[in-house]
């Protein structure tokens, strides 16, 4: 590639479009053309890229040819309609949705974890991986490769923004109602955001599990290379704007203590640690995660009902760090390349 490379972003206009756009300007990402994408209801409209307005184009008439890099984040049908076309006209395409992250021949990457799998694309496509899975393994990796992870159980508590702007709208909007007396309508969630908990996310599967929680299942296998993990997930909704948060358990094939662990992860690339036994010692999403890069992890213990075992509470940003940074650092990698 030459110095410069020309970029497209599909789903432009979203909740992780207006990250990607924002990452891309901090970070002096080398651009030399860049084209926002979105629907035709959406065309014609203007989003930020640092001090410039850009206007959105219909991404339906989008000429694809001469796009070096097309960060998709539109959902999974729209990245299994188009995505193949912008990568035969010889784009390499990030890939923010479910649509290939199974696929054995589209890579399945986080930046700080399996870097070196984005290199073998034969499909042109590289996948992002779910929000929630990525923090997870961003923290787990190091203590993976130390000690060996023998089983993962893990609870979520995951943002309403995971599930896009409309979320963010009707957390907001019930909020100020019930604060008012009013009854709280849900229209995105099956129940109530507001002041309440909700253990559901994605479509019920026939194992009783959710699609968001087998996405923890088969992504930690596919991005650590070790099919005999076991992941146990609980994926649970909290009235929360932005940031993930995660009470996940280790079960190690070797002894690994608390201070060891705590060491690995205050070197590992990604993870910020905060871990005081103090009030307030730890990360939360509001307090640390929210609009910011790290993965945050704290609350390090060694299990006390299990020999080899380590807890560990885990904060990131879902849209930032979740979503977007992590494909503008595959982008990264990709141009690094050369």
């Amino acid at each position: 590639m030459s110095e410069t490379v020309n970029v497209a972003i599909v789903g432009a206009t979203g909740a992780v479009g207006e990250a990607l756009l924002k990452i891309l300007a901090e970070r002096q990402f080398p651009i030399g053309r860049l084209h926002v994408l979105a629907s035709e209801r959406s065309a014609g409209g203007k989003v930020d890229f640092g001090a410039r307005q850009l206007v959105v184009q219909d991404l339906a008439t989008f000429d694809p040819a001469g796009i070096d890099i097309a960060l998709f984040s539109a959902g999974g049908s729209v990245s299994k309609q188009y995505a193949p076309k912008f990568a035969a006209a010889g784009a390499v395409v990030i890939d923010n949705s479910s649509a290939f992250r199974y696929d054995d021949d589209v890579p399945l990457v986080v930046a700080e974890v399996n870097p070196e799998a984005l290199r073998n694309r034969p499909r042109g496509i590289i996948a992002n991986p779910n929000c929630s899975t990525m923090q997870m393994l961003v923290a787990l990796a190091p203590i993976h490769r130390q000690a060996g992870i023998e089983r993962i159980n893990v609870a979520t508590y995951q943002s309403v923004s995971g599930t896009g702007r409309r979320a963010l709208e009707e957390l907001g909007r019930q909020t100020a109602g019930m604060l008012s007396f009013q009854e709280a309508k849900p229209e995105v969630y099956p129940v109530q955001i507001a002041f309440n908990v909700i253990p559901h996310g994605g479509e019920f599967t026939d194992n009783g599990y959710t699609s968001e929680e087998m996405k923890l299942v088969w992504e930690t296998r596919k991005i650590l290379g070790d099919d005999a993990i076991g992941v146990n997930a609980t994926v649970v909704r909290v009235p929360v704007f932005y940031g993930h948060s995660e009470a996940v358990h280790l079960e190690t094939r070797e002894k690994i203590g608390a201070a060891q662990a705590r060491a690995l992860l205050e070197q590992a690339p990604g993870v910020e640690v905060v871990d005081e036994h103090a009030d307030g010692g730890y990360p939360t999403p509001v307090t640390h995660a929210s609009g910011r890069d790290p993965v945050y992890v704290g609350r390090i213990r060694e299990d006390i009902s299990h020999p080899r075992g380590l807890s560990l509470w885990v904060v990131s940003d879902n849209i930032r760090k979740g979503a977007a940074l992590n494909a503008v650092q595959l982008a990264e990698l990709v141009i690094a390349e050369g």
